[in-house]
């Protein structure tokens, strides 16, 4: 995943026919984990990599902090999304046959060119 929205969203709506790969799923979904918010899953969103120049959900958001940079959805990473989803904060996709859709199994593209340090700060994707 790379990006996220956070509890500044007012769920207009507007991020989600923007995502080329549709990972972002509206309010009320029944596979959005959270609550008046909407929800970006993780084992689908590539950061716009070869879509566009920047993250086009960001572009599209009218409230200012409400996309931010989240860790790479890499096997680096699958701790993380793994306890991310145990807690509810993620909610990974099971398959079938393959189990958890966890980075070792599918994981995704991103820009390496955004720090860590933003992505741990969970930097406003914005300011990119």
């Amino acid at each position: 995943m790379a990006v996220k929205i956070t509890d500044e969203c007012i769920a207009c709506e507007a991020c989600e026919s923007e995502c080329p790969v549709a990972a972002i799923l509206a309010d009320g979904n029944e596979k959005n984990p959270k609550d008046g918010i909407l929800y970006v899953k993780p084992e689908s969103c590539v950061e716009c990599v070869d879509h566009a120049d920047a993250p086009r959900c960001a572009e599209a958001c009218p409230t200012a902090g409400a996309i931010v940079w989240d860790m790479p959805y890499t096997t680096d990473f699958s701790t993380y999304y793994s306890s991310g989803h145990e807690s509810g904060e993620y909610k990974i996709r099971e398959h079938k046959s393959k189990g958890l859709m966890l980075p070792e199994i599918k994981s995704q593209k991103f820009r390496p060119e955004i720090p860590m340090s933003t992505r741990e700060a969970y930097g406003n994707v914005s300011n990119f």
